[in-house]
């Protein structure tokens, strides 16, 4: 435990932190109460658009039910385990948070319901290590792992269309944010990434999620 904690540190920490939230919620009236959600910090429109933008960022730490908060942390501690001792903490740390408030300007934009979730930070989480099977795909064993990821990114996102109760648009931010987050942050322990990237990257992400949090306001 010792030697996974420092290796995963990140990783050990959101779980941490996603577990106590859920407890909280649960002391003060239920995952599933609409009410709880709003006050712990869910993202839902009407509220950011009054101020609250800190929403986009604490809906990734709110889950509706023991299943959402349990399948999101297998998936979180998964991926953690693949992407944390490549990416580094740090970056992991930046990248997991420009996800999640990624898809939260997207679901704040285009969803207009109340959204919860860690699930944007880990679809941003699936895009970089796409990311990584794009700009270092010379790796076998990277350019394997990142198809097997993206065939799940695919499978995913298509049960989400079948699914009303599930916000795709979150999910298809969070994945973008992190596909861009990658280049911009870097991955030294893998090899260089082409400055051009790195510059092409930074602006897309802040010009796209500019752009889609300001229709938020029209909408």
């Amino acid at each position: 435990m010792d030697y996974r904690f420092k290796t995963l540190p990140v990783t050990y920490i959101l779980l941490f932190l996603n577990i106590v939230v859920y407890i909280m919620l649960m002391l003060f009236g239920g995952s599933q109460n609409s009410a709880v959600l709003i006050t712990f910090g869910a993202n839902y429109a009407p509220l950011v658009i009054s101020g609250q933008i800190w929403r986009l960022v604490t809906a990734m730490f709110l889950h509706a039910g023991l299943e959402h908060l349990v399948f999101n942390m297998m998936t979180l501690f998964l991926l953690g385990t693949y992407i944390e001792p490549l990416l580094g903490s740090g970056r992991f740390l930046a990248a997991y948070l420009l996800s999640g408030l990624g898809g939260g300007i997207f679901s704040f934009a285009l969803n207009k319901g109340l959204s919860v979730g860690a699930s944007t930070a880990l679809f941003g989480l699936f895009g970089v290590y796409l990311m990584f099977g794009e700009s270092f795909r010379q790796n076998p064993y990277i350019k394997m792992m990142a198809r097997q990821f993206l065939i799940l990114v695919v499978i995913n996102l298509g049960l989400d269309l079948f699914d009303s109760s599930i916000d795709i648009w979150g999910h298809i931010g969070g994945l973008l944010a992190g596909f861009l987050s990658a280049y911009v942050l870097g991955v030294p322990k893998l090899g260089n990434v082409a400055r051009h990237k790195r510059i092409i990257s930074a602006a897309a992400f802040i010009i796209i999620y500019t752009i889609i949090f300001k229709i938020g306001f029209i909408n």
